[in-house]
């Protein structure tokens, strides 16, 4: 299946396709919880910047199969079903342009990089964010390494986290860096630890969340827990309070498995979403007062960290050449610190008002 961030929107000019070789440019299976749904509605939910009448005018062109079978923008999928969407030509080549983006790197040798990536930059070039990322970065910078080429669009790339979420990464300078790394991460030998702020007062100081991740079968730009064993991937985030706040608690949370969004996913089932998580509920005003004055209060919170509270804190491994144990910690951005301190002298004043 091709991966969200790589899609290609190709669906502006669509002429009828030749005859001979189709390229095939988008493929996914049905989850076998989805309702039935007509098939542009379907995609349009799936694909970013798809509407469904050109979606339609694909269908049309007999650009979009089921089953290998060219269908109607009217055929409602179900379970199972595979979707392709082809074209007479090739995906398009995906370029790392280099850029002069500085980078807050904190530690760094022949091998690899560790460095603290701010809120609001984008890892790996993807659809809709083909310049200005973090790939593009390190293009730039280390243009001279071999590994850092313009084919490879996530050249030296061992994990990532979220485009709102801040904090520490490791990057590869080398081959045998990147297989040793990728190992450790695969193997779940790497120490994470996030902080989070998020809403409400957790009944206990410690805990563990498990639960299958996967994509909503009715929002699939989003994640959600699976309930039934045998959707999703199998996650498990532990968590720790680190200060009771009122309204809001912060969190550290330990990760034994990398799922996408895993954080912000298992907080929300656990009825705690992250503090100002457009995505996962978390900008609304979730827990507190009716009063205006508090309405304005958490609503200054909610621009003064405009996205979801979650700093990747500290980050351990073994060095891939030395065998050296590793491990590093970050202090949180600004604007993360304050906003903690504007939740504890809301806190102050209205025990005080009390």
């Amino acid at each position: 299946m091709i991966d969200d961030n790589d899609l290609i929107d190709e669906f502006d000019d669509l002429d009828e396709p030749e005859e001979g070789v189709l390229f095939e440019h988008f493929n996914l299976v049905v989850d076998p919880g989805q309702t039935f749904m007509r098939i542009d509605k379907f995609l349009s939910n799936r694909l970013n910047n798809a509407s469904r009448s050109r979606l339609q005018a694909a269908a049309d062109n007999g650009n979009i199969l089921v089953n290998k079978v060219s269908v109607k923008s009217s055929y409602k999928v179900k379970p199972g079903d595979e979707i392709s969407i082809v074209m007479d030509f090739p995906r398009r080549e995906l370029k790392i342009i280099p850029e002069n983006i500085p980078l807050n790197i904190i530690y760094e040798d022949d091998s690899l990089i560790v460095l603290n990536k701010p809120a609001g930059l984008v890892v790996h070039p993807g659809h809709g964010n083909y310049s200005g990322t973090l790939v593009n970065a390190l293009a730039y910078h280390f243009k001279e390494l071999p590994l850092f080429n313009s084919n490879d669009p996530r050249p030296g790339l061992i994990h990532r986290i979220d485009k709102n979420t801040s904090g520490l990464l490791v990057i590869a300078k080398t081959l045998e860096a990147k297989v040793h790394l990728s190992q450790q991460f695969f193997e779940k030998t790497t120490k994470r630890k996030y902080v989070a702020l998020v809403w409400g007062d957790l009944k206990d100081d410690e805990g563990t969340i498990t639960g299958n991740i996967g994509r909503s079968p009715k929002n699939r730009q989003v994640f959600t827990v699976f309930t039934d064993g045998e959707s999703g991937k199998h996650a498990v985030t532990h968590y720790k309070v680190i200060e009771r706040l009122g309204y809001v608690n912060l969190v550290e949370c330990r990760l034994e498995t990398g799922r996408t969004h895993q954080i912000r996913v298992h907080m929300k089932y656990i009825g705690h979403p992250l503090f100002n998580d457009d995505n996962y509920g978390g900008d609304q005003i979730l827990r507190g007062t009716t009063f205006t004055k508090y309405k304005q209060f958490v609503a200054n919170c909610f621009a003064l960290l405009p996205s979801q509270a979650l700093h990747a804190k500290t980050l351990g491994f073994v060095h891939p050449v030395t065998g050296e144990e590793m491990l590093f910690d970050s202090e949180l951005p600004e604007n993360f610190a304050i906003l903690i301190d504007k939740w504890r002298n809301y806190l102050a004043n209205r025990i005080n008002e009390e």
